[in-house]
């Protein structure tokens, strides 16, 4: 298959099962919405060490939120339930309690419940106080700005991580171009975030490593500097490879989000440098979710 002069192998991408919760952070305006957003999803590119991995999914406007004030909605993935729940408290009490003029609310109605201000209200030292509004019960924490507003559960779901393809390119600079570009067109469509910096993976992985301490290591067969020692999936003129990884609420979001980077990539085509769009997988072997590129882009 060639789209615009780009090879699309024919491979897939093997994904995980995973648990995801959707937070909803407001503030004053955007700006504070975002910050409290950005940092509670800091650390957070990938499970392997950072817990859960995260990312702002969308801006919302005061016609989307609980309490009609500017907001973002933020999703966080985790391994299992205990992992993100303890995560959540974590970040919601050190990243969203401690921001100006934010409060937090639960993002999504049906799923597991998990503690947010259940637990939160405790740092409120016996003045929090409570209020029960239909089956929803929030809590009031008085803090130096005011209060900060939390709701006392939210809810997880499973959900899908690890969505992959790799972009072959030339050059390091049509590479990045090409990722940027396709991030933008994945950043519109809901319930799916990209977790790595800006969106875009450098250190792809292998499982393994020669270390035994190391569950992970670097995917010699894509650097282009070791082109001449080791088994390489690389041309002689391939000079960089990035990945995006993607990560949704349900398979079919993250398929299509693939679908979307990937011809985001290929408008640039050959003619900008872009040679090849890949995957990475474990063989089918790891993850029990595969999205074959080809049968993305028929």
């Amino acid at each position: 298959m060639i789209i615009n002069g780009v090879e699309i192998e024919d491979t897939f991408a093997e994904a995980f099962g995973m648990s995801a919760t959707r937070l909803i952070i407001t503030a004053i305006n955007e700006r504070w919405a975002r910050i409290a957003g950005e940092t509670m999803t800091g650390f957070a590119t990938s499970v392997i060490g950072c817990g859960v991995e995260g990312g702002i999914e969308s801006i919302l406007n005061e016609a989307d939120t609980p309490d009609g004030r500017p907001g973002v909605s933020v999703l966080l993935f985790g391994m299992s339930g205990s992992v993100l729940g303890k995560q959540l408290e974590a970040r919601a009490g050190q990243c969203v309690l401690t921001c100006p003029t934010t409060a937090l609310f639960s993002g999504m109605t049906d799923g597991e419940p998990l503690p947010l201000g259940k637990n939160l209200r405790y740092f409120g030292d016996g003045y929090q106080i409570s209020k029960q509004l239909g089956d929803q019960r929030y809590w009031r924490i008085p803090v130096m700005d005011g209060e900060f507003l939390c709701q006392e559960h939210t809810t997880r779901k499973p959900a899908v991580g690890g969505g992959n393809f790799l972009v072959l390119a030339a050059t390091q600079a049509q590479a990045l171009t090409a990722c940027e570009q396709a991030i933008a067109a994945i950043a519109r469509l809901p319930g799916v975030i990209t977790p790595f910096p800006g969106g875009i993976v450098r250190s792809g992985s292998k499982v393994g490593s020669k270390y035994k301490a190391l569950m992970a290591s670097t995917n010699e067969a894509y650097c282009p500097t070791l082109r001449g020692l080791v088994r390489t999936q690389l041309s002689q003129d391939t000079g960089a490879v990035l990945e995006i990884v993607i990560n949704g609420i349900a398979e079919e979001e993250v398929g299509w989000a693939m679908r979307t980077g990937i011809q985001a990539v290929c408008e640039l085509g050959s003619a900008q440098g872009i040679q090849r769009i890949s995957a990475g997988n474990y063989g089918g072997k790891l993850g029990r979710y595969h999205f074959h590129l080809r049968k993305l882009l028929a």
